[in-house]
């Protein structure tokens, strides 16, 4: 019947048909009678292009606009100015400058109507500099060509262009209409103008402009952008009509103002009051209650939204995510994954970066992994997300690895990028690395290095037991040392043994942050490590006159989709006989298997047996017991606490690991720690111990690091390990960093073995066997070695292998220190 009409009409009906197609909304059959004109005319074009642009098909709007300049026709004002408004809505920047070459081909360089047009469409693509050039072309500026300039600088991000741009056309006798003010407020809400904003306020109400939704809105925005919340409420009150828009701003408001009750009163009374809520309202609202803490809450909103009809779209899932990283809710991950593949959103760089953090947070490094790598597009925050990620789990060599690629794609790394790389080399103690990275900043990436970045490198120094430098590099800071920094080093002191530079950080923290518990908590800690009693009672005291308590330490595990929370000596799970019993079963196989409590992590005066005793109770054993026994057939377990893992516990769950043959991952107040077959990622890190600086000195000779005494005083400094202990720590000068000396049953004797993990120039293990008898009086200062040595021939000198392998091995001969 159609191809009948078409045939037998003229091409006014034709048009006439058309038409009526169009303003029907049936642009499907509107675009079949079109494809059975023979030879449509210019009007017939225009009609078609006008309702693709009004009704929302760009795309196919500048599609048929290519078509009609195949066939030579030559555009009207009208045509070009429905091709640019297409141009507008899908941001087509290749497509808008050609309308715009064509306007001033064809002689609409000058035309008004055309013009201001253009300008919105450069304005929506956010190139001002193409929107100048058509106003500028303009001989005749009204106030609607003014306004879309004012809109367009403010797309792109140049407010104060837009204050410019507002007093120009003051200057030229134009007065402001509505539009044009609800179009600058905006500006002053980016700039925190709040005096201007007043002033724009002012003209409102002499105007009698106030009354306008858009304006009143606009005012709301302002006042709350500039934490005048109190006026922001005022001007909601008095709109005598509110839409959507006015609600919305006024909840985010007093969601940015940290006023979480009173927007969730007004979200409440919004629905009430019969108001529609779209997606911005929930939006508002979910990340409100996430950015507020309330994640559970978060969670409980979105399954309303989800009532109400609408589905979450990329906002919605960008801002829930992180829920699942607080409720180390896995499971609830998984499943926005699966909706965010179903309903196509993993094309969204936002939402499939919120994915590649919330597994990372979540412990699952792999899946992290999988998402980032089946990304088709990777922006700058998707790099340094995975960055990141791999710090966090402690892979530094994995961050800098992906640094690097992040170069080669040539995506150029930012601030961000830089804090996760140094972080990265601080858990892996690339203390070298880090040194080059950090200088990278400046000279090749024209980056000024930030207080993050310099934390960062104090981090790096310290952990890789270069306490001295790292507190020289503080000192040489360019800018004022943060609490991070001070922090890092203190940290380090604690791990480290150092005293000395343990109290000068700690007076700088009690001077920058004197009401956080943990610096004084980590200062007592390096003095009762170090048997100083009185002045770690005084820290105490200290504390208690400042009214400072201990944040109370907790660990949780998540088991079938509820969590289990403990707590010190928590006795109130169902389980908790179950737990305790399995904790000294575990107790007997790990003592067999060689481990014994390191007491040095029970910082109360207390007799050795009742010390191992209270190191059973710490939450994270007792979490991970738990776990254990929940398992299931599951062959990883993951564990979080508030605080840091202390040494002991991380010790004992390397071999809770190794004996049930599991994979546990705890997260604490500062990484992942791995724990598979009595190994950890972190390095053993946080179990690094020593006896001071003063204990040995440091010799070069012939290229090789030796540890000899300091003097003759101190030759009875006895090397043997002691029966009763499992290991004990001695301080290694020519890599700054501690030593572990640990017991090995041999076929003769215990052999105790240095094994250290950071050189100064190379990240390989050092290790050299020792007697187990006290050291008797030496009288060759000489460096040797023999292989049959006795008490009275010990060397005066061990020499340590810096290009051993990672694996320790024992010495083939019990008195001779080799180098392999």
């Amino acid at each position: 019947m159609l191809s009948k009409l078409t045939t037998s009409l003229p091409p006014h009906l034709s048009l006439k048909f058309l038409k009526v197609y169009c303003r029907s909304g049936d642009l499907m059959r509107a675009r079949q009678l079109f494809d059975k004109i023979p030879e449509p005319d210019l009007p017939t074009w225009t009609v078609l292009i006008s309702a693709y642009s009004k009704q929302g098909f760009p795309k196919e709007a500048i599609k048929m606009y290519a078509e009609l300049r195949n066939r030579s026709i030559v555009p009207d004002t009208l045509v070009l100015l429905s091709v640019a408004k297409a141009c507008a809505m899908s941001a087509d920047i290749v497509k808008a400058k050609e309308i715009h070459e064509n306007a001033n081909k064809f002689g609409f360089r000058s035309d008004l109507l055309l013009g201001n047009a253009m300008i919105d469409m450069y304005g929506k693509c956010r190139y001002f500099e193409g929107a100048r050039r058509v106003f500028d072309d303009l001989k005749v500026k009204d106030v609607i060509s003014w306004t879309s300039m004012c809109s367009c600088y403010i797309n792109c991000g140049l407010p104060r262009e837009a204050l410019r741009a507002l007093h120009e056309m003051g200057l030229n006798g134009l007065t402001p209409n509505s539009v044009t003010l609800s179009t600058i407020l905006p500006a002053c809400s980016d700039l925190k103008y709040l005096n201007l904003g007043r002033e724009v306020h002012g003209f409102v109400i002499r105007n009698g402009v106030g009354d306008n939704v858009f304006v009143s809105s606009a005012l709301v925005d302002m006042y709350a952008s500039c934490l005048s919340i109190r006026q922001a409420q005022l001007v909601f009150d008095k709109m005598a009509h509110r839409d959507i828009v006015s609600w919305n701003v006024i909840i985010t408001a007093y969601f940015s103002n940290g006023e979480c009750e009173k927007a969730l009163n007004l979200f409440c009374q919004m629905r009430v009051e019969g108001v529609k809520l779209n997606y911005a309202s929930w939006n508002a609202v979910i990340g409100g209650c996430m950015q507020s803490g309330r994640t559970q809450q978060a969670v409980e909103i979105l399954g309303q939204m989800q009532e109400s009809g609408l589905k979450p779209n990329q906002i919605t899932i960008t801002s829930i995510l992180p829920a699942c990283t607080y409720l180390e809710s896995l499971r609830g991950g998984k499943e926005i994954h699966g909706y965010i593949f179903r309903h196509w959103i993993l094309e969204d760089m936002t939402a499939t970066t919120a994915l590649v953090f919330m597994y990372a947070k979540c412990g699952e490094l792999e899946l992290s992994r999988s998402v980032f790598n089946m990304m088709p597009r990777k922006d700058k925050v998707a790099w340094n997300t995975m960055i990141t990620a791999n710090s966090m789990h402690g892979n530094g060599e994995e961050a800098l690895l992906l640094f690097n690629k992040m170069l080669n794609s040539g995506v150029q790394p930012n601030s961000v990028t830089f804090t996760g790389v140094l972080c990265g080399c601080s858990h892996s103690r690339l203390v070298d690395e880090g040194l080059s990275i950090f200088h990278s900043i400046s000279r090749d990436h024209a980056i000024e290095p930030d207080a993050e970045h310099y934390s960062c490198m104090v981090d790096v120094l310290s952990r890789g037991g270069r306490l001295e430098e790292a507190y020289r590099f503080i000192l040489e800071m360019p800018i004022e040392p943060s609490a991070g920094a001070w922090g890092a080093l203190l940290g380090a002191c604690r791990v480290y043994k150092n005293v000395n530079l343990g109290r000068i950080a700690a007076k700088r923290l009690f001077e920058i942050e004197p009401h956080n518990p943990g610096n004084y908590i980590l200062l007592s800690n390096i003095f009762v490590a170090a048997k100083l009693w009185g002045e770690a009672s005084e820290t105490r005291k200290l504390m208690r006159e400042k009214g400072i308590r201990k944040l109370p330490g907790c660990s949780w595990v998540q088991l079938r989709n509820k969590v289990h929370t403990f707590v010190v000596g928590d006795k109130s799970n169902d389980q908790s006989d179950e737990i305790y019993r399995f904790l000294d079963d575990m107790g007997e196989k790990m003592r067999l298997a060689g481990y014994l409590p390191d007491t040095d992590y029970v910082l109360q005066d207390l007799h050795q047996e009742e010390k191992e005793d209270s190191l059973c109770n710490h939450s994270e054993k007792l979490a991970v017991a738990f776990g254990i026994l929940n398992l299931n057939g599951e062959s990883s377990l993951k564990v979080f606490k508030n605080l840091r893992i202390c040494g002991d516990c991380h010790n004992a769950i390397k071999y809770m690991a190794k004996i049930v043959g599991v994979q546990i991952i705890v997260r604490d107040a500062l990484r992942f720690h791995h724990f598979k077959d009595g190994f950890c990622s972190c390095k053993d890190f946080c179990m690094l111990i020593n006896i001071g600086p003063s204990t040995f000195h440091r010799t070069e000779q012939s290229g090789c690091e030796r540890l000899t005494f300091p003097s003759e005083t101190d030759r009875e400094f006895p090397w043997h390990v002691p029966r009763n202990k499992a290991s004990a720590k001695v301080y290694d000068m020519t890599c700054s960093c501690s030593v572990d000396i640990f017991c090995r049953e041999f076929k003769n004797d215990d052999a105790p073995i240095f094994n250290c993990g950071m050189e100064p120039r190379q990240s390989n293990y050092v290790q050299a066997v020792l007697p187990t008898t006290g050291v008797p009086p030496i009288t060759n200062h000489s460096a040797h070695s023999t292989s049959q040595g006795t008490s009275s021939d010990l060397p005066r000198e061990i020499s340590l292998n810096m290009y051993l392998k990672e694996e320790v091995r024992a010495m083939p001969q019990f008195w001779e220190a080799k180098t392999f």
